[in-house]
C-alpha cells in the first residue's frame, strides 16, 4: 500500500464530503425531505448546541476514510474512474442504509431526526448524495493520484510456481 496515494484519497474523500454537507440545504428542497447526515452524526456524540461543527467534522472524517479505502481499491476495479467512485459510494449507502431502523430506535436525540426507516424520500436523497460524492471524490482522487498511478512491479514468487525469480532474489 502506497501511503501518499492512501492521503490523497482521504483528501478527496474528505473534500467529497464536504461538498456533500454544503450543498444539503438544497437537496433538502429539492426531495422535500428533511434528512441531514451532519445533524444525523452531530447529534449523535453531542449534548448541546455544538452539533453542526461536530457534525460535519465527523462527516468530512467518515469521507476521508472511505477515500483512502476507494484510492487503494481504485487500481483493481473495472471502468471508468466516475463510475468506479460512483459505485463505491453506492455500495457503502446500500449497504448501510438498513442500519436506519437502529438510528430510529436508539440514537440519543431520535425525537429531533426525522424517521428512516420506510422513508421513500430520505432513500432517494441519501443516494443522491452518494452519487454527488462517488464523482466529486473519484475525480479529484484521479487527479491527486495521477502521479502515483503506475504499473505494479513484478510479482517477486507466488505459491503456484508463477512470478519471477529474477526480482525473488533481487538480481533484478
Amino acid at each position: 500500500m502506497d501511503l501518499r496515494r492512501s492521503l490523497n484519497g482521504a483528501l478527496a474523500g474528505g473534500i467529497a464530503a464536504a461538498v456533500w454537507a454544503a450543498q444539503q440545504p438544497l437537496d433538502k428542497r429539492a426531495f422535500g425531505a428533511r434528512y441531514d447526515d451532519v445533524e444525523l452524526l452531530g447529534k449523535a456524540v453531542s449534548k448541546g448546541d455544538g452539533w453542526p461543527l461536530t457534525g460535519l467534522a465527523l462527516h468530512v472524517q467518515n469521507g476521508a476514510a472511505l477515500g483512502a479505502a476507494y484510492a487503494q481499491l481504485r487500481r483493481f476495479l473495472p471502468g471508468p474512474t466516475v463510475a468506479q467512485g460512483t459505485a463505491v459510494a453506492l455500495a457503502e449507502h446500500l449497504a448501510l442504509w438498513p442500519l436506519v431502523a437502529i438510528t430510529d430506535r436508539h440514537h440519543p436525540r431520535r425525537r429531533e431526526l426525522p424517521k428512516l426507516k420506510g422513508n421513500e424520500r430520505a432513500f432517494w436523497q441519501a443516494l443522491y448524495r452518494h452519487v454527488l460524492f462517488g464523482v466529486v471524490m473519484s475525480v479529484i482522487e484521479a487527479k491527486l493520484n495521477s502521479e502515483v498511478d503506475e504499473e505494479p512491479g513484478p510479482i517477486p514468487v507466488s505459491s503456484n510456481g508463477h512470478g519471477n525469480l529474477e526480482v525473488a532474489v533481487g538480481a533484478a
